[in-house]
């Protein structure tokens, strides 16, 4: 079979897959008025018979003495809650679609030094996985790409949009993998020399690009970025090194968290890290540095076959205990739905309820500097909440209404479709 045969046969096979369920529905946009609702506003308390009023996007109005606007489509949440659109601090979502098609995967470029990558420009609106996620009450995403040392810039988006730039959710930051002392695995079968030698060279570079990045700064702030040459990579390293971006440094063994944290000091680093699997270990560290963290995955495994079971579990508690600000990440590409079980289960094993439910709203609203217009129920924010019949950690409630920058999200999926489709097939099985 020849190539283009073979290209002809997958295209086909796509538009047939396409085709075998109905289109998704158009979100609908409007003034919403949702009544009758316990309020969980994050920030505010709990509001019991509460109402919110959606307009233009934003919440126009909420509390329990609320004037329903003329013309407003009341939507009775009776027995309901509405809490704000959950958001995942660190994910792949929008940048694959098939793990098995390097066509579809737009996660890891070719490159070792390459911050000038942009995942927002990468992002496909268009993904199958979205409308999985939003319906499971994640509203918001920090997608990140992967790979080299510092391998692009992350982006905060809204999952909902027909261009990566209506998805954008106002916060980028450049990506940074710092030097790992540890095995990447247990497939890793390296002797101890050889992964120092390669920490050392790892991390050897990482100065010298910096160092580079640096003197770019000072060049350009001479010349006032006249007279010279275009250099894409420390054009994008330029406002992480005038602490007008944030670095995001992904870093996971205790000891490279320490290290990590004295690279921030020496160098003046406005940074998050993120991953933090040991962070319980040097939790007091991390607190005293005064550096935000984005932790996860909690549905994990330990990362020393002599750690307690529930040490990923507990990891994000402990480490709040300790004072360090922290946000929950999945790390997910198809699975980001499940952020709220993350935080169910950090929760449960120290973090408790409300900084749980804060830890996936308000929190990585602030550490991303968007707390202005996410993460909470209040007026003037942007409309991105969620409708449930219980608690959201809890597998059995059903999320029944999201709303993402106001729009009314159809609460429909690949998943219900292909529910749907088998529940009700046809011609179905003889008897």
């Amino acid at each position: 079979m020849t190539k283009n045969i073979r290209n002809i046969l997958s295209i086909a096979l796509v538009l047939i897959t396409g085709f075998a369920f109905a289109q998704i529905p158009s979100a609908e946009t409007g003034t919403f008025a949702l009544t009758n609702a316990t309020l969980e506003t994050v920030t505010n308390g709990t509001i019991e018979n509460g109402t919110i009023i959606i307009s233009e996007g934003k919440i126009a109005d909420i509390g329990t003495n609320v004037t329903i606007p003329e013309g407003a489509k009341t939507m009775d949440c009776s027995g309901l809650t509405i809490y704000p659109g959950m958001i995942d601090g660190g994910t792949q979502i929008g940048l694959v679609e098939v793990g098995s098609d390097p066509r579809t995967r737009d996660n890891n470029e070719i490159g070792d030094i390459i911050p000038h990558i942009q995942a927002l420009t990468a992002v496909n609106p268009s993904s199958v996985v979205h409308p999985v996620t939003r319906v499971n009450g994640v509203t918001t995403a920090l997608t990140m790409p992967s790979g080299g040392l510092f391998p692009g810039t992350a982006a905060l988006i809204n999952l909902h949009g027909y261009t990566p730039d209506q998805m954008f959710a106002g916060f980028k930051g450049v990506v940074l993998n710092f030097p790992a002392t540890g095995r990447r695995g247990r497939w890793d079968r390296r002797s101890e020399d050889d992964i120092k030698k390669a920490a050392e060279k790892a991390l050897k570079k990482l100065n010298e690009v910096w160092a580079k990045a640096v003197q770019y700064h000072k060049i350009d702030s001479a010349s006032g970025g006249k007279d010279q040459e275009y250099y894409p990579e420390m054009e994008a390293l330029l406002p992480v090194v005038r602490q007008k971006m944030k670095l995001l440094i992904n870093v996971n063994a205790a000891n490279d968290i320490k290290a990590a944290l004295k690279w921030i000091e020496e160098k003046g680093v406005d940074a998050i890290l993120y991953g933090v699997s040991e962070g319980w270990r040097v939790a007091e560290e991390i607190a005293e540095a005064k550096v935000p963290v984005l932790a996860g995955p909690v549905l994990s495994n330990p990362t020393r076959t002599y750690d307690r079971y529930d040490r990923p579990y507990a990891n994000a508690g402990i480490m709040q205990k300790a004072g360090v600000k922290v946000a929950l990440r999945t790390g997910e590409i198809e699975n980001v739905r499940n952020l709220p079980y993350h935080a169910g289960f950090a929760a449960a094993y120290g973090l408790g309820k409300e900084e749980a439910l804060k830890s996936i709203t308000i929190i990585p609203a602030e550490i991303f500097g968007v707390a202005d217009r996410y993460g909470s129920l209040e007026e003037g924010k942007v409309a991105n909440l969620l409708v449930a019949d219980g608690d959201p950690f809890e597998t059995k409630t059903q999320v029944k209404h999201v709303f993402i920058s106001g729009w009314n999200i159809p609460m429909v999926s690949r998943h219900t479709q292909l529910y749907d489709e088998y529940l009700n097939r046809a011609p179905g099985v003889k008897k």
